[in-house]
């Protein structure tokens, strides 16, 4: 089954293109004005595909949340063009793009977002709630989706019973609940060992090998390997790109880490 036929008949694609979910044409986003002015991103394009993982690199403040931002319709760009499937994001007010990422858009962000106040199954299936999936169902999504990142132990304890690393599962377990396509991750790996940062990169791989996007921004060139394409920023701007055997390149010196390593336990 193709990457597109994974998606189901609700599921669209850009129009005029082969597979893509979401694509960036010249965005250009500027914070400030005057002498504080700065370029965030700069006539960036870019497209991801379904079935296709795509890594984001650059040195800190190149513009990499900015990016993950506006592709997930927190933020909005003084020019250019945004599309998540059939939708222009710029033709959506505010609650249309929040009702937008609750239907398509998993977003793993840097700070977690969990809420101290529910527990782990509760924050998993609250987007679902939100959408207005029934209780008992949104409840069976979110233990689905915990025990998909090997947390599903965890789901009655509250964020500050559990360690930074579980804390972080149970955020990739919310990206991931229900039928979204668009994966968006900011430094997932970023509070979890090695180990366990294999663990979770398994666990991307797998849902966007099963049909879904993922744009995955790292700095750690052994999670950025897992990609189908690594893109770097600097300044803004998109200074390179990789294939996924360029990426492979990255790994030299890290042993057998990377998405064509072999099988190994969690």
């Amino acid at each position: 089954m193709s990457a597109v036929e994974a998606t189901g008949p609700e599921e669209t694609v850009v129009p005029g293109t082969s597979g893509t979910l979401l694509e960036l044409t010249a965005v250009t986003r500027v914070h400030g004005e005057g002498e504080r002015r700065v370029v965030a991103l700069q006539e960036v394009d870019l497209r991801v595909r379904l079935g296709e993982l795509v890594a984001v690199m650059g040195p800190s403040g190149s513009g990499k949340s900015t990016l993950l931002n506006l592709a997930g319709g927190l933020d909005t760009p003084q020019s250019g063009t945004i599309r998540l499937g059939r939708d222009v994001l710029s033709d959506l007010d505010v609650a249309g793009r929040a009702a937008l990422r609750r239907r398509k858009v998993g977003y793993v962000f840097q700070d977690l977002n969990l809420i101290p106040a529910l527990t782990a199954a509760e924050n998993v299936a609250l987007p679902r709630e939100l959408d207005g999936v029934p209780a008992r169902r949104a409840r069976q999504e979110a233990r689905a989706a915990l025990a998909e990142v090997g947390v599903v132990d965890l789901a009655d304890r509250f964020p500050e019973e559990m360690s930074g690393g579980q804390q972080q599962r149970v955020a990739i377990a919310r990206a991931l609940v229900g039928p979204r396509r668009l994966v968006l991750a900011d430094e997932p790996t970023g509070a979890l060992d090695s180990h366990t940062g294999e663990a979770v990169m398994r666990v991307l791989r797998q849902r966007v090998d099963a049909g879904a996007a993922g744009l995955l921004v790292t700095h750690d060139p052994r999670f950025a390997a897992w990609a189908d394409r690594t893109v770097y920023l600097r300044d803004g701007v998109v200074v390179d790109a990789t294939s996924d055997d360029d990426a492979e390149e990255l790994l030299v010196g890290a042993g057998t880490h990377g998405r064509h390593a072999g099988d190994g336990g969690d």
